[in-house]
């Protein structure tokens, strides 16, 4: 089959590697129809991810048609169409039974980025994300292995396209969850670091959820305005004001600051020179200057939630300011499993329409293409499917959005 596969930094390559077949009982064969790339893949694709070896396939973003499955797959027959989480959680020991999917203690036989050591358990296995998180396959393939096949597929209906239903394997289940633990309802105000994929359905969730009023901070012009003309939002160029939190609080009621703050940019934020040089010696991990805006930007007794990756140190927390305040820290990956049968109704009903990120449709074997206009930001993109056995730009959007010809519909708010 054909694969996206990593060659170090920046060097990625689609070509011939072997089938994936079944290892374990509970294994589902799927053969993808549409994966997408992720913010996170482009950690990956720059090498600031440990343990990420030449020839691995990147990908935890895919959905398809079940081929084959294990003999203790009890709910999913040949020909299924499905979504696949990017968490792989074996829905049996203590944290799954707590519905916290992304903590499954028994998938990971790695460490993922803990740095204490006395950390006995291992965040779950995730697909295509390195050694770290179990070194599985992703789905950026023609094919992929799915472990723990009675807990993570989902069914999806005929009559919802592929492009409708794929980012319910991450970006939107990791939006959703980020608005919820910010406590977004009727007549909040929040504001959205990061104006990338996550960050858009930050503010299309926080929208329908009732938010009045949202803020999304970002360089890039062009996702700034799809967020403005989307979702309502106040942008605010990080470029063009180097203090966003100092204009939101000025913007808000009592100048207070906003109700909850999301960081939806994570560890590669754009920072100062002095943590460009930490980084480069491999002092510190991340980069803290989103994360000491949010922590300005929210009001005492806010909530700071954190969908974005992070890893080990981080110049400059302000944990001093962050007690002061009496702030809320909710963060962590998705427990995506939890918040499926939730967003689906909601995708069905179009009141979530998470397609309308999407700038770019391609073929597979265009992979490396899209890795670049993503990670650049050219061609004004904002979000890549890539479409496995498409030939052309063309037949990769009529393939994956073939049932997706209705216009836009403007959102409703979730109704008490």
């Amino acid at each position: 089959m054909k694969a996206l596969t990593y060659h170090g930094p920046h060097n990625v390559k689609v070509e011939n590697v072997p089938d994936p077949i079944i290892e374990a009982q509970d294994d589902v064969i799927l053969r993808v129809t549409a994966t997408a790339i992720c913010g996170s893949d482009l950690h990956l694709y720059r090498g600031k991810i440990p343990q990420v070896s030449h020839g691995d396939i990147f990908g935890h973003e895919f959905m398809g048609e079940v081929v084959e499955t294990g003999r203790d797959v009890k709910d999913l027959r040949k020909g299924d169409r499905v979504v696949i989480p990017f968490v792989i959680a074996c829905g049996e020991c203590f944290f799954c039974k707590l519905h916290q999917y992304s903590a499954c203690e028994t998938t990971n036989p790695g460490r993922g980025a803990i740095l204490n050591k006395k950390e006995i358990t291992s965040p779950a296995a995730l697909f295509g994300f390195s050694g770290l998180y179990g070194g599985v396959p992703g789905g950026q393939a023609e094919y992929v292995r799915v472990p723990k096949g009675n807990v993570g597929p989902l069914k999806v209906p005929p009559v919802l396209s592929d492009d409708k239903v794929l980012f319910l394997s991450d970006i939107l289940p990791t939006a959703w969850q980020a608005v919820k633990n910010a406590q977004v309802g009727k007549g909040s105000s929040v504001a959205i670091f990061g104006a990338g994929p996550v960050g858009l359905l930050c503010a299309a969730c926080a929208r329908l959820l009732g938010a009045e009023q949202i803020f999304s901070i970002d360089h890039n012009n062009y996702r700034l305005a799809f967020a403005k003309e989307r979702y309502g939002a106040i942008p605010i160029n990080f470029d063009d004001n180097d203090d966003p939190a100092a204009f939101i609080i000025e913007n808000t009621t009592g100048n207070r600051g906003v109700d909850a703050v999301i960081d939806a940019v994570g560890f590669e934020a754009k920072g100062s020179l002095t943590e460009t040089v930490l980084s480069n010696l491999k002092i510190e991990g991340s980069s803290g200057k989103a994360l000491r805006q949010c922590i300005a930007a929210v009001r005492r007794g806010g909530v700071v939630s954190v969908p974005g990756v992070y890893a080990g140190f981080i110049h400059g927390f302000l944990f001093g300011d962050a007690f002061d305040k009496g702030l809320t820290f909710k963060m962590g990956q998705t427990h995506v499993q939890a918040w499926l049968p939730e967003l689906l109704p909601l995708v069905e009903k179009r009141l979530l329409t998470p397609e309308e990120i999407v700038t770019h449709y391609l073929p597979l074997e265009d992979a490396v293409h899209g890795y670049k206009v993503f990670e650049k930001k050219e061609e004004e993109c904002r979000k890549v499917i890539l479409v496995p056995g498409a030939a052309t730009p063309e037949a990769a959007r009529e393939r994956a959005s073939a049932l997706s010809n209705t216009p836009l519909e403007p959102l409703n708010p979730v109704q008490p």
